[in-house]
């Protein structure tokens, strides 16, 4: 297979690939793992910003955790003032009460909505800024030059294609990245817990009858194997709980996003529904598709109500059970006082609490990595179609050379083949030689489904399999006019500078193509977005969104224009205005274009649009020149009817015989 370099920005970017050369890095190249993924965003160019963030969060943590030991020691005197408030030495009882008090809630407030309130808003800025940039990051991988959006659906047996990528990339992401956010602050909040609880627990550590070779680690040894049993055993509880509820949540996002999809797909087709009195059928469907979500989603609630269940009996064991039995067994034999023993359960509590962090987020690590495990598919698909040739041959045959070559000999095809998916496909369409010169319109003629558009889509790269050679005019820029005309929401303005930027020409030359193009009364809004609350798309109708397309064309001025049944939507006045605005603004275009009618439109004075039409017959494609047809006039005049002349004899024949007479 040939391949040839990329071309300049006329020539469409899907035929740029070179020979022997590895598929090119994409946006998203360094995200097909899961720990690419993860670590991108810190080795980006915004890598200031994310190390910033993520430092001040690591501060608060740790601010968070060490408040968490004060706590601990404020509600251990909290409680002796009140277990000592009789005591006959307790000269001060009210105001030591009060005075523990008072600083047990600033420490709560200092904790609550000073360090851990900080770092949420902290938290929440890195999401938006982590989101944010993944978003723009496979936007503009997918809106390639290599039309990456349009490959990356067409993939077959061997190349699922990615379902719902609108869920992936706004969805999935967005709660993919706060789960991870809130899982690292989790692991972090458990390290610097254990430091400095796990410190605190020595330092007030005593010896345990029974446990006299431990010495005076005694009770710190019992604390932490109390948190060593409990937590693990239940964490691994919780896996395997949170495999189910991962292994749910990815049937639940692919449901709701058909189930979305096809509301979106009917809304678009909402008249063609009522017009042919769709709406049981849609129905019909519409209650298959969402079946499929309510199973999924009883089964899922099951398994959360029962994690629920699970995480609120592991609270209640591990804060009043776990927490105070290491510390009661040195506390009878009188080796804690009570503020002591107090103390100690409130931090082995705190430490129970914060290594548990993983149990209680289960369901959002199991949602983690469910849509990180999307996210990973989309850049993997992304990435595997830049070379779209050596995707497509893998289900098939996808052999085609594109070229370039001086503009004066036009565009050329030669040996070309189109089939479907199989190595052993059957070619439904060849063409051995195909010569399109500068300036030509040819018409291309033929049953439906005899691959008029295939052809089309082929010669511009968007058709998957086949073979053969297309060389394109070097230096042109080429103009694809589909039959149905989407709009995107944006200024009537930038539509019609389409593929450009509406900064790219002034208002005058767009004003004066939507005049040539017969949409003059929408002049005034080039500006809006929208008209009476509806976008363009809503606004125009069929026929004016075909002439919308003749504006573009008169804007952009390209050599080499394919019209793909772009007047189905014009009556045949319309029709003769779309081919002579292009004839009288585009003089040098060369026009290859697909009409169901059997003959192409003449201009009003008769004159041909056209010059040659290519036949396709029983899969073969052949050129020949038009052929010729009378002007208008002529043909008016000939098919009007003629009066009968005078029979001759009474002159001619009766003429010889005066002569006689005579």
């Amino acid at each position: 297979m040939i391949r040839v370099g990329r071309p300049q920005r006329t020539v469409p970017a899907e035929l740029a690939s070179e020979t022997a050369r590895p598929s090119p890095l994409t946006p998203v190249s360094s995200m097909r793992s899961f720990w690419g993924l993860m670590r991108a965003y810190w080795f980006s160019d915004r890598w200031k910003e994310a190390w910033t963030l993520t430092l001040v969060i690591a501060l608060l943590t740790a601010l968070s955790s060490k408040s968490g030991v004060w706590f601990a020691e404020a509600s251990g005197e909290l409680v002796n003032s009140i277990a000592f408030f009789h005591d006959a030495a307790n000269t001060t009882p009210l105001k030591s009460l009060l005075t523990n008090a008072g600083i047990l809630v600033l420490l709560v407030i200092l904790k609550d909505a000073g360090f851990t309130g900080i770092r949420s808003l902290v938290s929440a800025t890195l999401h938006r800024k982590w989101r944010g940039w993944l978003d723009s990051r496979f936007n503009e991988a997918l809106l390639d030059t290599n039309h990456t959006h349009f490959h990356a659906q067409h993939g077959s047996s061997g190349n699922a294609a990615p379902d719902n990528i609108d869920q992936r990339i706004q969805e999935s992401i967005k709660d993919m990245t706060g789960g991870a956010i809130g899982l690292a602050m989790g692991v972090l909040a458990v390290a610097t817990s254990l430091y400095f609880v796990g410190q605190k627990l020595l330092e007030t550590s005593v010896e345990v009858r029974g446990l006299e070779f431990l010495g005076s680690y005694g009770s710190a040894v019992l604390a932490f194997l109390a948190v060593a049993t409990y937590v693990p055993l239940n964490t691994w509880i919780a896996v395997k709980l949170g495999r189910l509820l991962e292994r749910l949540n990815v049937r639940m996002q692919q449901s709701e996003g058909s189930y979305r999809g096809e509301l979106t797909t009917f809304l678009r087709r909402s008249f063609h529904v009522a017009a042919s009195q769709g709406e049981n059928v849609q129905k019909t469907m519409h209650s298959r598709l969402y079946v499929d979500i309510d199973r999924t989603w009883a089964r899922l609630n099951i398994v959360n109500t029962s994690y629920n269940s699970f995480e609120l009996i592991y609270n209640f064991i591990g804060a009043r059970i776990v927490a105070y039995g290491p510390g009661l067994v040195p506390f009878i034999h009188n080796g804690f006082d009570l503020k002591g023993y107090i103390t100690g359960s409130e931090m082995v509590n705190s430490l129970i609490s914060q290594c548990s962090w993983f149990i209680h987020v289960m369901p959002n690590i199991a949602t983690l990595r469910a849509n990180s495990q999307r996210v990973t598919e989309l850049a993997n698909a992304i990435d595997n179609v830049q070379q779209p040739q050596e995707f497509y041959s893998q289900t098939g045959r996808s052999d085609f050379r594109y070229d370039r070559q001086n503009p004066v000999f036009g565009l050329t095809i030669q040996k070309l083949e189109l089939a479907h998916q199989g190595e052993d496909a059957t070619p439904f369409l060849s063409a051995a030689n195909l010569r399109f010169r500068r300036g030509e319109w040819t018409f291309l003629k033929g049953e439906s489904g005899c691959g008029k558009t295939s052809l089309i889509k082929a010669i511009n790269g968007l058709w998957p399999y086949g073979r053969g050679t297309i060389v394109f005019p070097e230096g042109i820029r080429t103009f694809y006019a589909a039959q149905e005309v989407k709009l995107q929401q944006v200024t009537l303005k930038q539509l019609v500078c389409l593929p450009g930027s509406e900064q790219d020409h002034g208002d005058a030359q767009v004003a004066s193509a939507l005049h040539k193009a017969g949409l003059g009364d929408f002049i005034e809004h080039m500006a809006d977005e929208s008209r009476e609350g509806k976008n363009w798309d809503q606004v125009l109708s069929g026929g004016q969104k075909q002439k919308l397309v003749v504006a573009r064309i008169i804007l952009q001025q390209p050599g080499l224009l394919f019209l793909d049944e772009a007047t189905g939507a014009l009556d045949p006045e319309g029709k003769i205005a779309f081919h002579q605005a292009i004839k009288d603004n585009c003089p040098d275009v060369t026009v290859i274009s697909v009409m169901h009618e059997a003959t192409p439109p003449r201009s009003l004075s008769g004159a041909e649009f056209y010059h040659s039409v290519v036949a396709i017959s029983d899969g073969v494609a052949t050129k020949k020149p038009l052929a010729p047809s009378l002007p208008l006039e002529l043909t008016t005049i000939l098919a009007q009817p003629r009066p009968v002349p005078r029979p001759v004899e009474d002159k001619w024949l009766r003429f010889p015989r005066r002569l006689k007479q005579k």
